[in-house]
């Protein structure tokens, strides 16, 4: 099985995983947060909706430097079906650029940059389990929490929860 295929298969799975989160995200409540560090639930759910462009980007330029490409307005979607819409338009994105990739360019290294200082480097596989995929699996976790202290009934992620039983 190739890189590629073997990504597309597991973003598939864990897209469907998110998408049960998102549609139980009380937006009427989107302001919300635990905590004054933490992001509004509102954020942290598009932001877990967003998380998944990373693989386009790193599929593209072997750099990206922060510094030339300043952060984006952290928008916060108006309702569950943004959010659904924002997920299943990275999604294609993602699995268009995976499925255009050779395995090469999965060996290939990719660098973070800001400015001349580099941040990070790694191979582009490397890069796509953690910015794409891990770093939406860490979010998901952080927003489980947030519907549980909502108390809104958490969905089963990787099997039944307790709202499931």
């Amino acid at each position: 099985m190739s890189i590629a295929t073997s990504f597309i298969g597991e973003l598939k799975q864990e897209a469907a995983i998110t998408r049960k989160l998102l549609e139980r995200v009380p937006m009427d409540k989107r302001d919300w947060k635990p905590h004054e560090k933490s992001m509004s639930i509102g954020r942290l759910a598009t932001h877990i909706a967003e998380t998944i462009h990373w693989i386009s980007v790193i599929l593209g330029p072997d750099q990206f430097d922060f510094a030339a490409n300043p952060a984006p307005v952290r928008h916060v979607a108006a309702d569950n079906a943004e959010l659904i819409n924002i997920l299943e338009t990275n999604l294609e994105k993602a699995i268009q650029s995976l499925s255009a990739a050779t395995e090469a360019d999965f060996e290939k290294d990719w660098i973070i940059m800001r400015g001349e200082q580099e941040i990070m480097r790694s191979k582009k596989k490397v890069a796509i389990r953690a910015w794409g995929i891990s770093h939406q699996v860490h979010h998901r976790g952080q927003l489980s929490v947030f519907l549980r202290l909502l108390d809104v009934p958490v969905p089963g992620i990787y099997g039944p929860s307790a709202d499931e039983r």
